[in-house]
């Protein structure tokens, strides 16, 4: 298991090929494109960063209805914490005080995540292999 205390990110863009080439333009970094892992709905765009196999942290530009895009005071990044199994830290996010916004649930073969909120409105996720 990963050991960092994040293991992934998310960056929520407006316009997935304007955003590619800011970034590749800034930091040289070339995408990798993958199709909708959550097969709902197939209205997700999501570029990793890199290969996420050959790094401790990695992550992806995402284009998706309802996220928070880049707007001044609004989240526009998201977190993913490693965990065994996600749906156990899941199960202790109400007592401590915060939210669970989307119960576990798969993104194909990349494994399985939770979206939660802290205490403070701050969104974030669990992910696991599990």
């Amino acid at each position: 298991m990963n050991q960092n205390i994040i293991c992934w990110f998310e960056i929520y863009v407006k316009n997935m090929e304007r955003a590619k080439k800011f970034y590749n333009a800034v930091l040289g970094t070339e995408f990798r494109n993958i199709a909708d892992p959550t097969e709902e709905s197939g209205d997700m765009k999501m570029a990793f960063f890199s290969d996420p196999e050959n790094q401790g942290v990695s992550g992806a530009l995402v284009e998706m209805a309802g996220t928070k895009e880049g707007d001044s005071g609004c989240v526009n990044t998201m977190v993913y914490f490693p965990c065994q199994d996600c749906s156990i830290e899941e199960s202790r996010i109400a007592s401590a005080g915060g939210q669970v916004s989307r119960s576990k649930f798969s993104i194909g073969e990349f494994g399985f995540i939770s979206i939660c909120v802290d205490t403070e409105g701050n969104p974030f996720g669990l992910f696991s292999m599990e």
